[in-house]
């Protein structure tokens, strides 16, 4: 059984203990992908999982620097399967991407306490700005899955996604009017990114399971960064400012190729 908690874009939680048992009495493993939380939020094994996932291109680096992966749980199972595998088949990380990404995580834990809290104070602003309709973030009670998210994590972590009403126009003008913000489909970096899920992440699938798995047209995914929050939010209101012109019909001159 495999599973992504909390998911991507719309942090949708899902409760591994109860997960695990069941998997384990059909017999089978619970696999986890950890991307979002990493083991400074999140202990995945401790809960009953078998094996863990993670993309460590983004936090376990931290700086968009390299490329990599983990696989982690007990070594008869990571040891007599995967590693078997993966020694055959040949996708192994090269030494100086190994390096990197173990510096990286000296400053994993730091790093992922300082930009959770500045994700929460940006959730709390997202949530009560007349512009956004609707704001995913675990840490908020308005959450789905708050309480879980309180039982099963350190904290809400550090991805925010929300709604604007306008649908993809709308999501674009924002993106294309910020300028502090880096606009990228990847996460993890001490630089807080920004994308439109639809046309990015999940722009392979078709409108139908779009909409089944809740990604709208109005949707932004952001993830917090590093920097002042009160710089962030100043680039967001300089965005959210722009869906008010684009609706008087004033265009707003795009910055990047979101638009593809």
């Amino acid at each position: 059984m495999y599973l992504e908690t909390p998911s991507n874009p719309l942090t949708e939680l899902f409760d591994i203990e109860v997960l695990a048992r069941l998997a384990h009495g059909a017999g089978v493993l619970l696999v986890v992908d950890n991307c979002f939380c990493t083991p400074a939020l999140q202990r995945p094994i401790d809960l009953g999982a078998d094996l863990v996932i993670h993309s460590a291109t983004k936090y376990l680096d931290g700086q968009g620097r390299v490329l990599g992966g983990a696989v982690l749980g007990k070594r008869d199972l990571v040891m007599d399967g995967i590693y078997g595998f993966l020694r055959t088949a040949g996708p192994s990380l090269s030494p100086f991407n190994a390096w990197v990404l173990l510096k990286g995580l000296e400053t994993l834990r730091i790093r992922m306490e300082a930009q959770s809290q500045s994700a929460l104070e940006l959730a709390r602003w997202l949530e009560a700005h007349p512009r956004v309709s609707k704001v995913y973030y675990p840490g908020l009670p308005s959450h789905p899955q708050h309480e879980l998210a309180a039982r099963q994590q350190r904290s809400g972590g550090a991805v925010v996604s929300f709604e604007v009403e306008g649908g993809r126009e709308s999501a674009w003008s924002l993106i294309d009017s910020t300028r502090m913000i880096s606009i990228t489909a990847n996460l993890g970096d001490t630089k807080t990114t920004i994308t439109h899920p639809a046309t990015t992440t999940h722009g392979r699938i078709s409108d139908a399971a779009r909409a089944r798995a809740g990604i709208t047209e109005g949707l932004v995914r952001i993830a917090v960064g590093l920097e002042s929050v009160k710089d962030i939010r100043a680039d967001l209101e300089r965005g959210l400012g722009a869906i008010a012109v684009q609706g008087s019909g004033i265009g707003a001159q795009p910055r990047t190729s979101q638009r593809r």
